[in-house]
């Protein structure tokens, strides 16, 4: 079993750097004048990475012939992930960067929730209540502080 506090860290920094990519992109966007060249430049680049990363860390590509077993859903999530990219360098600008991710975090927890509550995806259930439901609140409410003040 992999250290819980790795995971933690792990799991802070993705937090970390989700903020830090959706400035970034949106200062590209500023230079190609598109949210929409942004998104792609910026998935180019980390498909390049991500390939890199592959030759580099001697990961076998044998396990690609496998996608054909894969359901379609299942290929969808580049569509979810450019869909995601593009808004937030459209939303940044306009929002800011701590009201845009503020409602993002928030958009996450509340499907994540459904997700849970109905198994959606294969995943365990867990289902909804009333503490849940109310720290999407907490969240939203936090949110809409940040942005008054």
């Amino acid at each position: 079993m992999q250290n819980i506090y790795f995971l933690i860290l792990l799991a802070i920094v993705a937090g970390i750097v989700i903020p830090i990519q959706g400035g970034v992109n949106t200062r590209l966007a500023d230079v190609l004048n598109s949210p929409i060249l942004s998104a792609f430049l910026s998935f180019a680049i980390g498909t390049l990475a991500l390939f890199v990363y592959v030759l580099v860390s001697g990961t076998p590509l044998g396990g690609l012939a496998n996608v054909k077993n894969a359901p379609p859903l299942a290929l969808t999530g580049g569509i979810f992930g450019a869909f995601f990219v593009a808004s937030t360098i459209m939303l940044i600008p306009r929002l800011g960067v701590a009201v845009t991710f503020g409602l993002v975090v928030a958009g996450q927890m509340l499907f994540s929730i459904v997700i849970d509550h109905f198994g959606l995806l294969g995943t365990p259930v867990t289902k909804a209540n009333w503490a849940r439901l109310g720290g999407v609140l907490l969240i939203t409410v936090g949110t809409i502080i940040i942005r008054r003040y």
